[in-house]
């Protein structure tokens, strides 16, 4: 994570955390070279994954996520063009990919919390719990 969860509320009370990752790339040119390539998605979490997501992980934390792209447009103010921006919906999972000690986020023996996985449940729950923290439609996101 590049940065500390920001949390918010729509104006109707549901939860909004925005993060963002980075993704590395690393490979062998043809003449042998050592390239690195850094991506940065931006990623909305809804809900009670956000509100976790929010308490549990702060900045330099590694973060697997499962979810969808998603694609917003708008209108630029100034030039009046439309911009366009992918990014990711985290709608079915995320796991910490450390351990987890309090909040100072040193080396305790605490283990990761398991936020939200796709085992031991049914498939009408998992759909549920999708359907919840997905945007609710006509809500406002708050950035």
């Amino acid at each position: 994570m590049t940065r500390d969860p920001e949390l918010r509320y729509t104006p109707k009370g549901t939860a909004v955390a925005r993060i963002t990752l980075a993704v590395n790339r690393t490979w062998k040119s043809e003449s042998g070279e050592n390239k690195e390539e850094v991506s940065f998605v931006d990623v909305d979490v809804w809900g009670r994954q956000a509100e976790v997501i929010s308490q549990y992980m702060k900045k330099g934390r590694p973060l697997l996520v499962e979810g969808r792209l998603k694609q917003d447009t708008w209108e630029d103010k100034n030039t009046k063009q439309k911009q366009r921006q992918i990014g990711r919906l985290c709608s079915k999972a995320f796991r910490s990919l450390t351990r987890i000690a309090g909040d100072s986020g040193g080396g305790g023996s605490a283990e990761a919390p398991r936020f939200a996985s796709g085992s031991g449940s049914s498939g009408r729950a998992r759909a549920r719990r999708r359907e919840a923290d997905a945007p609710p439609e006509g809500d406002d996101v708050p950035f």
